[in-house]
């Protein structure tokens, strides 16, 4: 199928976009990368009579290294991202889930914000900015506001963004020092939503557990965190049973029946992927505390 019929604006600045947003309301759609928009469109699951094309506004394709997270303007590409080695080295993170983001051509076009304002539960960027205690920049012509990630998402394909507001950037926060990260899903074929995911983020100081949660993909109505420091905290490494995690994971998602995977087959991965996580994300803690007191 092809779109319905829409009137196209190219505008030139953020200030640009969000005068149309103004104007045309519930009518008006944001195109980025368009990796999610496109299909929507072609499905006619969607049928706005304008679509606002940001691809021209300057200065929203910046990745930003600060003291406390990394921010990412609108127009960053999956691959822009995860190719960034700033990124990579204040946050593994970004890099660990986006190389499970569809295929490289996707993360090629596809923008991380853009994926962020979708909402869709099955997508690991999501995830990421819950893990993380990340924030959306959202604007729109009667102001700016920064909403943080546990009060976007307001349900599966649904978030906090009003129908003449744009999100121009978001922004992941770095996790304290000794933290070792990891993520890992299952797909019927590479490339596929994700049956289920598992992020995960695990603090070790001189060799105890101090802090572990993880946030989970396909398996909840929006991306959440389960704490499991209470769990873990001051067990050493090296005793750690990271498998006990598996039935508070299990008891805390809420997967659903579909033609893909039955519910209980979903939980049945999430709990042995969390157990795998988190056993990685401590491990990569535990070869960075090393690292660093070789001073390699």
């Amino acid at each position: 199928m092809k779109p319905s019929a829409f009137v196209h604006h190219a505008p030139r600045s953020v200030e640009e976009a969000l005068a149309v947003l103004a104007e045309v309301g519930h009518d008006g759609k944001v195109l980025a990368g368009g990796q999610s928009l496109i299909p929507i469109l072609s499905m006619r699951l969607a049928a706005p009579g304008h679509l606002i094309d940001i691809n021209r506004v300057a200065g929203l394709d910046t990745v930003e290294i600060t003291t406390d997270a990394v921010h990412i303007g609108a127009l960053v590409r999956h691959a822009q991202l995860e190719r960034h080695d700033g990124a990579f080295v204040h946050l593994p993170l970004l890099r660990q889930a986006l190389v499970n983001v569809a295929h490289p051509v996707i993360r090629n076009r596809g923008t991380t914000v853009g994926s962020i304002a979708h909402a869709d539960p099955s997508g690991e960027m999501p995830a990421v900015l819950a893990l993380t205690s990340g924030y959306v920049d959202v604007a729109s012509s009667r102001g700016t506001r920064t909403v943080a990630a546990k009060d976007f998402f307001l349900g599966p394909l649904e978030s906090v963004l009003a129908e003449d507001e744009m999100a121009t950037g978001a922004s992941f926060g770095l996790f304290p020092a000794g933290t070792g990260t990891a993520f890992a899903e299952s797909t019927r074929r590479h490339g596929d939503y994700a049956l289920a995911g598992v992020a995960a983020a695990v603090t070790v100081t001189d060799g105890v557990i101090t802090a572990a949660r993880a946030s989970f993909v396909s398996v909840t109505p929006t991306p959440d965190v389960l704490d499991l420091s209470d769990l873990f905290a001051g067990v050493a490494l090296q005793d750690c049973d990271w498998a006990t995690a598996s039935d508070m994971a299990i008891a805390h998602v809420d997967p659903d029946t579909d033609i893909h995977a039955s519910a209980d087959y979903r939980r049945m991965l999430v709990g042995v992927l969390v157990a795998r996580v988190l056993a990685a994300a401590a491990s990569n803690a535990a070869a960075s505390a090393a690292t660093n007191d070789t001073g390699a």
